[in-house]
């Protein structure tokens, strides 16, 4: 019978792949193996270049351990500060959240779980997230449609959402090549690809947000600091009120659109 593999033995096989925190790695593969023979498989699949949150079957975000498929896009901690902003909201006692191009359903999931109550719909293009989605956003009372953008969303949410989270794809098509590999192989390219300039998703959204939001709804979404000019026109377009938060802790830039009262 052979031995199960040490932490330091894992350790040194990542690092030897070229992962940076291989120790912590190491670590998180080792308390997440059901079983220790589950151990070499996960481990190669890492030094191959797959996702750390693909081999472990979820991330962290927000404190809360979010399933993650192979296939799904991964929730970055950047935009942990999206969340933030939107639970900083004055929002009313039980609000509508839609997570609009939901993937894994982390922000949905993130948001709700620090609201007292809300009613909770995703939507997403990808039949895999949506199906990521529905796991992680079941136990919370979720809806998780299918279909692109607002397409598959119920008519009774119109005029209704009071926090609209879009996630879109801001990465110019471009810029594509030189995401690092984890991205750009192993992650759906509809999670990434914002058209020639990174915006096309999003001007769809701002187009029509409005006709989903309640009167004082918001509309949340991250882009990179290069584009908040145009993001901010895209906004301002769709009848909103613009408003850019930064922050240097998590790295990002997020604009939020408000409808009037």
């Amino acid at each position: 019978m052979t031995a199960p593999l040490t932490e330091s033995a894992v350790a040194a096989r990542l690092r030897a792949a070229g992962c940076v925190f291989a120790e912590d790695e190491a670590r998180l593969i080792l308390e997440t193996a059901g079983a220790a023979g589950d151990v070499p498989g996960m481990v190669e699949r890492r030094a191959a270049g797959l996702p750390l949150e693909h081999v472990l079957g979820w991330a962290g975000f927000c404190g809360l351990r979010v399933a993650v498929d192979p296939g799904v896009f991964v929730p970055r901690r950047r935009t942990e500060f999206l969340v933030r902003r939107a639970a900083a909201l004055d929002l009313p006692r039980r609000p509508v959240v839609v997570d609009l191009c939901c993937g894994s359903g982390a922000l949905g999931a993130a948001l709700a779980s620090v609201l007292d109550g809300c009613e909770l719909h995703a939507a997403d293009v990808e039949p895999a997230a949506v199906r990521c989605a529905r796991r992680n956003l079941a136990p919370l009372g979720g809806h998780v449609h299918e279909g692109d953008l607002f397409e598959p969303l119920p008519d009774a949410l119109r005029g209704r959402v009071d926090v609209l989270l879009a996630n879109v794809p801001y990465v110019p098509a471009g810029e594509i090549a030189l995401l690092p590999v984890e991205a750009r192989v192993h992650e759906p390219r509809v999670a990434l690809d914002g058209g020639a300039d990174g915006l096309a998703v999003l001007r769809r959204v701002t187009a029509g947000a409005s006709g989903w939001l309640a009167p004082g709804g918001r509309l949340l979404f991250e882009t990179s600091e290069r584009q908040v000019p145009d993001a901010v026109a895209a906004v301002e377009r769709g009848g909103l009120r613009a408003e850019v938060a930064v922050s240097d802790e998590f790295h990002a830039t997020v604009v939020i659109g408000a409808k009037s009262v």
